[in-house]
């Protein structure tokens, strides 16, 4: 008797970006046969992630991840990518640690595999049926990066593939420390030169950074010739998405570079500005002193808030955590939880952002179980001030049920409590909220209108996203 086929596992595609879905099925299996499918990561931290899901086969020997149930595992149902975003540390991992890409330049490889059975431990210890390893990309080919370090700013460029120039982004993460450079590669893989900024790394830069170093970064991205410098959005989240706010309600010190004064001559031109109709060539030295305002087209708040002026430095954000340490709470766990801090900060008037000054549109994308900061609460207030100044109409917010505070790029691993370090170097673990597959659907379902938002104010038509 002819012995049968091995089982073929296979995902398409095997390579791609980290936002784009996979396929996974399985073949030649016996009809009504008990399988696991496992997915194994090693982080550029070196730790284990890994997630899986129960499965049985149908009468054709066949599962298909995209159409068949997991009945259980760390994800159930039908999840497409349940094999990512439910990833979690293997058993005995540090405690708090994070899934992030250090090396943009190189890819997450992910091991999937099937084994025979319903396991849920004990994988290094089996042979797998079969197996196959996938890259996932947040930086796609053609992608540059470029280290800044001018001005006294830090930080990296990245900047799509193609001539351009393209509409750029000014990305900026919270209060964990690292300059993290994924989002913005995914955000350059997308079309956008995004420029992600080092702010809260070390002692000397949470003493001086203050609103005066975002504008000098917002003058270096939109001076850069691979960026057209009326079409920059800016991108903050948490601590970021503050320091975003400050720069749409009080920032002015934008000017234009002398290359595009043409560019700008035309426009001050065109809305009779200028005291007399002159030549550019005549009008060259004035215009060299005239202060330009290329403010941010659209501005996106992921987790965050409108407190803490910017009269501070970040080294402000300790010396308020410290102030209101009484209103700190812990969990069963003894996580630290946040939330009412800036709460404390929103009941003094002064220490609010006057919202009602913005001009250009805003995003807020809004966890509704966030247990660092209470979003939803900055929120209702930024709503109740546009409605009161009429500007209610430049406000867009998407709020999620089940979804904590870090709200990260789609099929991320969902992160519930994380370490972080004070500004005295101490060391705690924060909790950050969410359930997992509510969390998982948020980021899907976020980064998607992230994009159309950017896309509808920064391109103002369909743009083609580069593929792997």
């Amino acid at each position: 008797m002819a012995q049968s086929a091995p089982p073929v596992l296979s995902v398409v595609p095997t390579r791609a970006l980290v936002d784009e879905k996979f396929k996974v099925l399985v073949e030649n299996l016996a009809p009504g046969s008990p399988v696991t499918l496992h997915s194994l990561h090693q982080s550029d931290d070196q730790d284990y992630w890994e997630a899986f899901g129960h499965y049985i086969s149908d009468h054709r020997g066949t599962v298909s991840v995209a159409e068949d149930l997991s009945f259980g595992g760390t994800y159930t149902g039908v999840e497409v990518m349940g094999l990512l975003w439910s990833m979690r540390p293997l058993p005995g991992t540090r405690e708090g640690v994070r899934l992030r890409k250090r090396n943009v330049c190189t890819p997450m490889l992910v091991s999937i595999s099937v084994y025979r059975g319903h396991l849920a431990e004990g994988f290094r210890d089996q042979s797998p049926l079969a197996s196959v390893l996938i890259e996932r990309w947040y930086m796609a080919p053609g992608v540059q990066r470029i280290d800044i370090r001018e001005k006294g700013v830090r930080g990296t460029l990245l900047i799509p593939p193609g001539p351009g120039p393209f509409p750029g982004v000014l990305d900026m993460w919270g209060g964990g420390g690292k300059l993290a450079e994924y989002r913005s590669s995914l955000l350059a893989s997308h079309g956008y030169a995004s420029f992600v900024l080092e702010y809260f790394t070390d002692d000397e830069m949470r003493k001086t950074v203050g609103l005066s170093y975002f504008e000098a970064a917002f003058d270096i991205l939109k001076n850069h010739p691979q960026v057209i410098p009326d079409r920059i959005g800016i991108f903050g989240f948490c601590l970021g998405s503050s320091a975003a706010m400050h720069m749409v309600t009080r920032s002015t010190i934008v000017k234009a570079s002398s290359k595009y004064l043409e560019h700008v001559y035309v426009k001050v031109y065109a809305t009779n500005t200028l005291p007399e109709k002159k030549s550019f060539n005549t009008c060259l030295d004035g215009l060299l002193s005239i202060n330009v305002l290329f403010q941010p087209l659209c501005c996106v708040g992921v987790s965050g808030f409108h407190v803490i002026p910017p009269e501070y430095s970040m080294r402000g954000v300790s010396e308020v955590v410290d102030k209101y340490f009484h209103v700190i709470c812990v969990d069963e766990n003894n996580h630290q939880i946040w939330r009412e801090v800036a709460l404390q900060l929103m009941k003094d008037p002064s220490k609010k952002l006057n919202m009602g000054n913005i001009s250009c549109p805003l995003l807020l994308v809004i966890g509704l179980d966030d247990q660092n900061c209470a979003a939803s609460k900055f929120a209702e207030d930024i709503i109740q001030t546009l409605n009161d100044t009429g500007k209610d109409h430049l406000l867009t917010t998407v709020q999620y049920p089940g979804a904590g505070h870090l709200i990260e790029p789609p099929f991320s691993p969902h992160i519930r409590a994380t370490a972080f370090m004070t500004g005295s170097n101490s060391k705690l673990i924060l909790l950050l909220g969410g359930q997992t597959k509510p969390h998982a659907d948020a980021q899907e379902d976020g980064w998607r209108k992230i994009l159309a938002f950017l896309q509808h104010h920064l391109y103002f038509s369909t743009t083609t996203t580069a593929r792997m």
